[in-house]
């Protein structure tokens, strides 16, 4: 599998288990409005947030999320030269140690170091895999509690 470039975020939160994205993706609004509740007040710049600020096609797209598109990790990693944290040396640095979502925050900190020894593809290929559904097989997203398919209770990050 070649993963699309647009999807390997510089932190290693990777991009295609992400609910902004998949909601953009599937352009489900239910699960949108959902997820204003989620991130409102709890992410830079988010206190005004609307339905219609969620909205993403990748980090490394045209359009990304908000947060997303005034990411200092991004900003950092451009400036170094580096397509992502993996290929620092300070890792994990500062800026991951107080990122603003602890679910991401762990996950950073687990994918990052598989990234670097694996490389994109494997990285990629690995983070969709852990996000299906252990009981029905259904894709879930980075942060799930429960499958929406089946309802099974899951904890996968």
């Amino acid at each position: 599998m070649k993963p699309d470039p647009k999807l390997l975020s510089p932190c290693g939160l990777y991009c295609g288990v992400c609910a902004v994205y998949i909601a953009t993706r599937d352009d489900n609004q239910k699960f949108k409005e959902r997820l204003v509740g989620v991130y409102k007040g709890k992410v830079p710049g988010g206190d005004d947030l609307s339905v219609e600020d969620i909205h993403c096609e990748g980090c490394l797209s045209e359009n990304p999320f908000g947060f997303c598109r005034s990411c200092p990790i991004k900003d950092c990693s451009r400036e170094r030269g580096f397509s992502g944290c993996h290929q620092c040396a300070e890792f994990p640095c500062d800026m991951i140690q107080a990122f603003p979502l602890p679910v991401g925050k762990k996950v950073i900190l687990r994918a990052v170091p598989f990234r670097a020894e694996h490389g994109d593809a494997q990285w990629a290929e690995t983070e969709e895999a852990r996000y299906l559904c252990p009981a029905c097989g259904h894709a879930l997203f980075r942060g799930a509690k429960r499958c929406n398919q089946c309802k099974t209770p899951v904890d996968l990050d």
